[in-house]
């Protein structure tokens, strides 16, 4: 098929054939569909939109020139999460060690940090030794000792959606909610899962800034996964302020092994169970695998109130009883990281110095800017703003006080941690400006805004 005429069409409004998408990714893959060309139809995309069906094929084209995580042959329901991004989103790293201490198969593939956002890949490697470079065989093995892995994404899967991604970046077209669904469910969708669990943000620290557009990238994506066999659900949930009190990477690895030993941080310890109780329910109530032909089917159930607490409490009860922590050790020791940060996390990078932020006068936190934490957080090393730069992982912030918490005038509202000063008068401006203080409780935050099947 010519590639002018598949630009032409789209760029007119038209709705595209399955045939007509495949031939387009399948010559930019093979070099006969040029960058230019390629763009040119990304623009056209990001303004006539993709439909439903259009999308789908998209993704499952996109998923399909790579290869896929076959983890049929491991018995039980393979079920994973994924977070748009969010400042102190530091849920993976105890969810999925959670999980899988529940029986449930975790294979996730996760990021690193762009911008404001932190990524799970650079938190985990601030742990001495910690792999995330896994190829597809390491992580099947992986899987199959273990029950769980989190590493980066690897050459062999979605191997066209680096490349896209970086043309989208290069031709302002990163914010079409089509292709932001496709980029993120074609790697989900190769890792050979039953269901996953999606946790789209929206708020001053998401991509997504208003519940209409975090809605809309929610659907998309049930939609595609739910399409593509893989019983999917999302959860739209706030990220006005960052999650916990740990914004950079060696710092949320240790507020996570907190977690894991019992120690409840509000807001983010309540998303981890109600992330962690629908992943529950869809391994253990909707998952059916059917001995005739190792095929999966799954049930239609009524997903009440009562169901997602017994859940969340067996998940409490995996924390309480250490069998959560034992498995984030196992999880640890599996991918070549040292264990011993669990009982010595200065084994883990420290920063050098330590600067507190103190409230300039007396009462209530009001609001804690997330995106302001976060740029503050990069400035002093924690984060990146292009892809191919280096990051301190003993960098970030410790946030003393959070939203509706009465201050003092000279508490500390936060600690930063730094090693190179460079940009410490930017940060501590920023961290300054991202509290407001005042005289009545701020109005109660909702965490979870609402659930998409």
């Amino acid at each position: 098929m010519e590639t002018r005429e598949i630009i032409r069409k789209k760029r007119d409004g038209g709705k595209l054939h399955r045939e007509e998408i495949e031939s387009l990714l399948r010559g930019y893959l093979q070099g006969m569909v040029r960058d230019y060309q390629m763009a040119a139809f990304l623009m056209a995309s990001f303004l006539k939109g993709l439909d439903d069906e259009e999308t789908i094929w998209f993704t499952d084209i996109m998923v399909s020139t790579g290869k896929r995580l076959d983890l049929s042959e491991i018995p039980n329901p393979k079920v994973d999460k994924h977070s748009t991004g969010g400042v102190g989103d530091k849920v993976s790293i105890v969810l999925a060690p959670l999980l899988s201490a529940a029986d449930v198969v975790v294979p996730m593939i996760a990021g690193r940090g762009l911008g404001h956002t932190g990524g799970t890949i650079d938190k985990l490697e601030a742990i001495p030794g910690f792999r995330t470079d896994l190829s597809l065989l390491e992580l099947r093995n992986t899987l199959w000792e273990t029950g769980v892995v989190i590493s980066a994404q690897s050459e062999e899967i979605a191997p066209l959606d680096r490349r896209i991604y970086e043309l989208r970046n290069a031709t302002a077209t990163v914010e079409s909610i089509p292709l932001i669904a496709s980029s993120i469910m074609s790697k989900k969708l190769a890792e050979g899962l039953n269901g996953l669990v999606l946790d789209v943000k929206t708020g001053k620290g998401a991509f997504m800034k208003t519940i209409e557009e975090a809605e809309q990238l929610a659907r998309k994506m049930v939609e595609i996964g739910n399409a593509s066999g893989v019983k999917t659900i999302a959860l739209i949930t706030d990220m006005d302020e960052p999650l916990g009190r740990a914004v950079g990477n060696s710092l949320e690895i240790r507020e996570c092994i907190n977690i894991l030993k019992g120690r409840e941080e509000p807001g983010l310890s309540d998303l981890i169970l109600t992330l962690g109780a629908y992943m529950l329910v869809i391994a253990e109530e909707m998952v059916v695998f059917n001995e005739n032909d190792d095929s999966v089917s799954f049930k239609d159930i009524e997903i009440t109130d009562e169901l997602l607490d017994a859940k969340r409490l067996k998940l409490q009860g995996l924390i309480d009883s250490g069998d959560a922590l034992s498995k984030f050790v196992e999880m640890v020791e599996s991918q070549g990281g040292n264990p011993e940060v669990v009982a010595n996390p200065a084994l883990m990078p420290v920063a050098k110095n330590i600067l507190p932020v103190e409230a300039p006068e007396d009462g209530i936190v009001q609001e804690i800017d997330a995106e302001g934490i976060g740029r503050a957080s990069v400035l002093l090393g924690a984060g990146r703003q292009r892809p191919d730069e280096s990051i301190d992982h003993a960098a970030g912030i410790i946030l003393n006080r959070k939203s509706s918490q009465e201050v003092k005038k000279g508490d500390f509202l936060a600690v930063l941690h730094y090693n190179d000063d460079r940009n410490l008068e930017a940060a501590l401006k920023l961290v300054r400006e991202s509290f407001r203080i005042g005289k009545e409780p701020p109005p109660e935050r909702e965490l979870i805004k609402k659930v998409i099947f």
